[in-house]
């Protein structure tokens, strides 16, 4: 298309950036983070959550 340059968009923020950039800016980046961050936590969480389950029911069985 014409008169369109070339560009992404901040994936956090959704601004649009340079082709060969993913954030707008650090904070942008350290919003990215921090939130994976929160979501391998709640991750980790549910499985040992899961793990511990399993082992009371496994324990009740027998």
């Amino acid at each position: 298309m014409p008169g369109i340059i070339p560009h992404r968009h901040c994936i956090v923020c959704g601004k649009a950036i340079e082709p060969d950039k993913t954030f707008c800016s650090d904070n942008c980046q350290k919003e990215y983070e921090k939130e994976r961050k929160k979501q391998r936590n709640f991750t980790l969480m549910m499985f040992a959550l899961l793990f511990l389950v399993l082992m009371f029911l496994m324990a009740m069985g027998h």
